[in-house]
């Protein structure tokens, strides 16, 4: 007999959430974690960094103060508190995970995971060996170093070290425009760094749709945040605290001199060092291969969250644990789809999308209605004098149903949770647009942008 039913590799909001609805259904479950629990999201990603973007809000906010009729002297601004603070959001959040496996009777074991083979791990730091039915692998991913772009986490540094900097660089260069990039080029222009952003593609945040795109570079571009798209970055050289990036451009060669240069582009899954050559697991790109209930080729494995390079996001990994939970627990859980998967970039203004853009429906020759709404258009908005941004709806012509939402602007991310539920519930964009919403909220935009699918906006 196995001494467990199930262990967990890593402690992240796959593994701890895969750990604890394990537990919940009757199995007996541990998980092996080498580091803090919580893994980089909660310890070294999206919980730090939003603290610091709460910060930076605050900030702007005091900043715009006068437009509110308040008025202020000396104005100090500590970027060490603001550390601080993140990092006691973090402490407060590992302890209540730990807690969390605790009342759920879930075994926490500290240190590096080895498997011997598909059912016995040894851990070397309590010299322990385990014997389990099952094994949820959930170790992540790790920041990828590229031979033009070294790091040497003091001039050229990741995102986890730049969210222990405590000393602001004058001048930063920041190498990728997806959500990690634009979020720390918001932090660190908030706090009057000179920013800029470099992004191989032909748009900055690539992977949104086009006029979103288009509505954040219009906003980063009135904030004096430089963006430099269709480049890439032939080498980076230090020397003395400094760093000189050289760039290649249609335009051709070029360099920018910086104190500091955060590097926020691609990763590697953390399969090395963790036994995966004595299973016979399959990768590809050295990322875990998985089928819809998260299990590997070999039986009685399984992988969730950014080791699978399925969709490298916190939320995602919590599903992907459930699914994987659920289907060794004996229940038959439905199948994720990652197309509609939502997603959401909290830089100002916020970005939250899920589904098709424009461009990938008609590619794929699907006829559709288009609605938007812009903020400027919203009493809410312009109340807050957040009127940035706008609401975009990819609707199927034939059926109403939405198949892409895409938004830009203050708090949009807050209005993900109402758009999914629609799509989850195969509502569709004229139910949406006969929804009575609150007045006066940000909420009303969905509503309106679901009536500009058939041209009948009432505030617009």
């Amino acid at each position: 007999m196995a001494d467990f039913d199930l262990v967990v590799i890593g402690a992240g909001p796959g593994g701890y959430v895969a750990a604890i609805r394990a537990a919940q259904l009757g199995l007996n479950t541990a998980i092996i974690e080498r580091d803090a629990v919580g893994g980089v999201c909660l310890n070294w990603g999206c919980i730090p960094s939003k603290s610091l973007l709460r910060n930076a809000q605050v900030l702007n906010t005091v900043k715009n103060a006068k437009a509110f009729g308040i008025q202020y002297d000396n104005l100090s601004i500590d970027f060490n508190s603001a550390i601080d603070r993140s990092r006691q959001v973090v402490s407060r959040l590992t302890t209540g995970v730990e807690y969390l496996l605790k009342k759920n009777s879930v075994e926490l074991i500290k240190g590096n995971a080895v498997l011997e083979d598909s059912r016995t791990i040894s851990i070397a730091e309590s010299n322990r060996s385990l014997t389990t039915d099952n094994v949820i692998i959930a170790t992540g991913a790790r920041q990828r170093s590229l031979p033009s772009m070294p790091i040497d986490h003091e001039t050229v540094i990741t995102s986890k070290d730049a969210l222990n900097l405590r000393n602001l660089p004058e001048k930063i260069v920041i190498i990728g425009a997806g959500a990690t990039g634009v979020e720390f080029s918001h932090i660190y222009n908030s706090y009057g760094v000179e920013v800029v952003l470099i992004e191989l593609m032909d748009r900055i945040v690539p992977n949104e749709d086009e006029e979103i795109s288009a509505e954040l570079q219009k906003s980063f571009n009135d904030k004096g945040i430089q963006s430099i798209i269709g480049a890439s970055v032939e080498s980076i050289e230090t020397y003395m605290g400094q760093a000189t990036v050289n760039i290649q451009s249609e335009t051709g060669t070029s360099s920018i001199n910086c104190d500091k240069v955060l590097v926020a582009v691609g990763v590697q899954a953390n399969t090395d060092g963790i036994g995966l050559e004595n299973t016979g697991v399959v990768t590809d790109k050295g990322f875990i291969s998985v089928g819809p209930n998260m299990e590997t080729n070999v039986t009685g494995i399984y992988a969730i969250g950014d080791v699978t390079g399925q969709m490298l996001l916190a939320h995602v990994a919590s599903a992907q644990a459930v699914t994987a939970a659920e289907y060794i627990g004996g229940l038959n859980p439905p199948h994720l789809d990652y197309g509609l998967m939502p997603k959401a970039i909290y830089c100002e203004p916020q970005i939250a999308s899920f589904g098709l853009t424009e461009t990938q429906a008609n590619d794929q020759g699907i006829s559709i209605k288009i609605g938007k709404f812009p903020f400027a258009a919203s009493g809410k908005a312009i109340a807050l004098a957040e009127t940035d941004g706008l609401i975009k709806l990819i609707v199927d012509d034939e059926i109403g149903e939405i198949i892409g939402a895409h938004m830009i602007g203050s708090e949009v991310t807050e209005l993900l949770g109402e758009l999914s539920m629609v799509r989850l519930l195969e509502g569709t964009s004229t139910e949406l647009g006969w929804l009575v919403h609150p007045h006066p909220t940000i909420s009303e935009t969905l509503k309106e942008a679901a009536l500009d699918t058939f041209g009948e906006a009432i505030h617009i």
